[in-house]
């Protein structure tokens, strides 16, 4: 049964000198999340955990406990077993958390409550967030910019051999837990449920000694090719017959399984078909290389070149932020297409949604810019538009982006890539450690609030 919260209690009753050497950036925290809002939103979410959650069963960890470890969580960047052991051993952060002298629950507790909340609940969460900053005077929106940035997931760099050795583990994985439905119908079960991940790693290994193998020697530029070409040709055949005859035994594994337990269902061999497709095209298709799966357990993961130094092209989503004067994240999103255009107009939408009022200042790099952007944004009651256009410029164009004014707006542009610098470093932007589209929302929405929520304090404590 779900928990509000725990008993108040004076944790500092037998050391008062203790409650004086709080952090004030706690002290602050402490109270803004008492805004009753907050605690409401994350607790409609975890009483959907289970179907009688809110009425049924053991009582739960408070929600009130839940909420404060999870901001604690990412406002130091601390894992789930290290948060857990600081705040056991924290008098200050017992107090914070609302834990008292109460058992603290465990990381992995921690972690199925925050699978609870959906991605929708955490942008509303920073919404009343920055409502909050704008009753603290943090923030009066007056001015808005946007840019874009990539955040990692956590894959390996994503090759046809690899894929296919992961394809390759899974199916046999799945196969192994289906030996004892299928040891009845099945005339050599060992055979049949055998596992080929040690022959997936050889032909994977052997091709990567190829791609680096010098090419030194006095044959002809034309043999070494021939012999190339005829040793790739073998490598890709055993990588091929390797993948297609793990996913035969899926799809039969599958199909007795399912005929043991009474009813017909799909074989999870089907889900893995486009990396044995990848393999058997040896990457000489375009259209399927445009297509390829980059991972088998981050799907929604995307390649996005950076075109800067140190990482040519990084693998995982393109996010979006909006940020006001006050250092206030108001939006995130995570683009479905690398792309920024049009963005600057969904930004002022939302923005007029929190503050009731459109920014005075718009600013953003070329890649906000869009044929109508600044028609719209001028519609919706900007004033001034700081966003440089694509192409040649007209000769009315160029004047105005070299007057003084606009120089002004564009330069303040670049005050939020150190915010994307902070949101990186401090709060975990740089990788997503969660699975999933809507895990990686999980993931950034609590350092975007954190980050905001420091703010607040920081201008409050001043």
């Amino acid at each position: 049964m779900l928990v509000d919260c725990y008993a108040r209690e004076d944790v500092f009753a037998q050391v008062p000198e203790l409650a004086a050497e709080i952090d004030p950036v706690l002290r602050t925290l402490n109270g803004l999340l008492d805004d009753d809002q907050l605690y409401q939103q994350v607790r409609t979410d975890f009483g959907k955990r289970h179907r009688s959650t809110l009425v049924h069963g053991r009582h739960s960890t408070p929600v009130e406990v839940l909420l404060r470890m999870l901001i604690l969580k990412h406002l130091y960047q601390w894992s789930y077993k290290e948060l857990e052991a600081r705040v056991k051993d924290s008098l200050v952060l017992r107090w914070f958390c609302r834990v008292a002298f109460h058992a603290v629950p465990d990381g992995s507790t921690l972690w199925r409550w925050q699978q609870t909340l959906r991605p929708e609940t955490v942008h509303a969460l920073n919404d009343r967030v920055v409502k909050l900053a704008k009753q603290a005077k943090v923030t009066k929106g007056r001015k808005l910019r946007l840019d874009a940035t990539c955040v990692q997931t956590e894959i390996h760099h994503p090759t046809d051999s690899g894929l296919l050795v992961d394809s390759v583990r899974v199916l046999s994985r799945f196969v192994q837990r289906a030996k004892d439905l299928v040891k009845d119908q099945a005339s050599n079960v060992q055979q049949a449920c055998r596992s080929r991940l040690r022959t997936a790693r050889q032909v994977a290994q052997t091709l990567h000694r190829q791609l680096r193998r010098p090419r030194r020697g006095q044959r002809s530029t034309a043999e070494r090719a021939v012999s190339e070409a005829h040793r790739d040709h073998r490598a890709h055949g055993a990588a091929k017959s390797t993948g297609g005859g793990s996913l035969a035994e899926a799809d039969r594994a599958g199909g007795q399984a399912s005929a043991h337990a009474g009813h017909r269902g799909a074989s999870p061999g089907r889900g893995r078909d486009r990396p044995d497709a990848q393999t058997r095209a040896g990457g000489q298709e375009d259209g399927l290389r445009s297509r390829s799966v980059l991972s088998l357990f981050e799907p929604h993961t995307r390649a996005i070149p950076r075109h800067k130094g140190g990482a040519l092209v990084e693998f995982g989503r393109h996010v979006i932020l909006d940020e006001t004067e006050g250092g206030i994240v108001t939006r995130y999103q995570i683009l479905e297409h690398p792309t920024e255009h049009g963005q600057a107009v969904e930004a002022v939408a939302h923005h007029c949604a929190l503050f009731a009022h459109p920014p005075g200042l718009v600013a953003g790099d070329r890649g906000v810019h869009s044929a109508d952007t600044e028609e719209k944004l001028k519609a919706a009651g900007v004033k001034r538009v700081a966003i440089p256009a694509s192409g040649k410029l007209s000769e009315e164009r160029h004047t105005l982006e070299h007057t003084r004014t606009w120089k002004r707006g564009y330069r303040w542009r670049a005050g939020i890539e150190g915010r994307i610098a902070s949101l990186r470093r401090d709060y975990g932007w740089r990788k997503s450690r969660y699975h999933g589209q809507d895990g990686m929302a999980r993931w950034l929405g609590p350092g975007v609030i954190a980050s905001n929520l420091r703010r607040i304090a920081l201008a409050s404590r001043a």
